[in-house]
C-alpha cells in the first residue's frame, strides 16, 4: 500500500468519518487543520480504492531534536494489517532524513490499545514513573491532574 500526502480532502474525510477510525468522535477535538497546513509534511494517509484507511498526522519539534506523533488512526475494518506501523517507520525515516535523533507520542494512562501499540508493536519506552495501576506517566503533563504516558523511541 502506498504512503501519501494528507490533502484537505482526505482530512475532511476523516473528520467525516472519524468514528470508523476510533470507534466513537472522542478524538475530534484533536483533529485541527493547523496539522496540515503547517505541517503537511508530516502529514500522511494510506487509501483503498480511493478511501482514507489509515493516517498520521505528526511534526518536528522547535524545542528539542525530536519528531512527535499526534495523530496515527486505522479504520476499525483495516486495523491489525500493519498499516500503523508502516506509517511509523515512514515517520520515522523522514525525521531520521532531517537529523532527528528521537520520536515521541503520548496517551492517556487507560489506553491500554494505544499503549500496547506503541511498546509492542514500534518498540518505544514508556518515560516517568509507576501510577496507582503501575503504569509508568508523567504526572500533570497535559495540565493539573491530567497524567500522559510518554512514549520516547531513538531514531
Amino acid at each position: 500500500m502506498k504512503i501519501e500526502s494528507c490533502t484537505k480532502n482526505d482530512f475532511n474525510e476523516i473528520l467525516r468519518d472519524i468514528s470508523d477510525f476510533w470507534g466513537s468522535d472522542r478524538t475530534l477535538h484533536l483533529h485541527q487543520p493547523f496539522l496540515i497546513y503547517e505541517f503537511g509534511n508530516t502529514a500522511f494517509v494510506i487509501r483503498d480504492k480511493g478511501m482514507v484507511i489509515a493516517y498520521l498526522f505528526g511534526f518536528f519539534s522547535q524545542t528539542e531534536n525530536l519528531a512527535y506523533i499526534h495523530l496515527i488512526g486505522v479504520r476499525e475494518k483495516y486495523q491489525r494489517m500493519g498499516l500503523g506501523k508502516l506509517l511509523y517507520d515512514n515517520f520515522i525515516e523522514i525525521a531520521k532524513s532531517n537529523n532527528i535523533q528521537k520520536i515521541k507520542a503520548i496517551t492517556k494512562p487507560f489506553n491500554t490499545k494505544s499503549i500496547s501499540f506503541h511498546t509492542k508493536k514500534i518498540g518505544m519506552t514508556m518515560i516517568g514513573e509507576p501510577n496507582k495501576d503501575g503504569i509508568n506517566v508523567i504526572k500533570n503533563y497535559s495540565g493539573i491532574n491530567s497524567d500522559r504516558v510518554v512514549f520516547l523511541k531513538n531514531t
